[in-house]
């Protein structure tokens, strides 16, 4: 190897062969997933993974990223009330924010009474 040659296989098969699997695996990696979808497992277990509500919870579906927001953010500024409150103090203004636009995504499915 010279010292000019910063790879110790360059222009060799086996570079090319590593190359071409660097690139296979950084072309196989998941995408991101959307902003506040993460931060939203949290409420999936009163809410549902769909918002819709389990065991009498509110559903947070068809709701506005802003009304969320305004009403999170409220939460984690008072005085403990409730599990809420202090789910929301879990979060950041910023985590809150991103929580409630993704949040406010999620289709509204209306229940359709018989």
């Amino acid at each position: 190897m010279n010292s000019r040659t910063p790879f110790p296989f360059s222009g060799s098969p086996l570079r090319l062969v590593l190359l071409a699997g660097a690139a296979f695996v950084a072309s196989s990696l998941p995408a991101a997933p959307p902003p506040g979808q993460l931060l939203a497992s949290m409420c999936y277990q009163c809410h549902g993974s769909n918002g819709q509500a389990v065991s009498g919870f509110e559903s947070i579906t068809g709701k506005s990223a802003t009304e969320m927001y305004k009403s999170l953010l409220e939460m984690s500024q008072r005085r403990p009330e409730n599990i809420m409150d202090l789910q929301a103090r879990a979060f950041t203004p910023e985590q809150l924010r991103q929580l409630s636009n993704y949040l406010a995504t999620l289709p509204s499915t209306a229940t359709v009474e018989p």
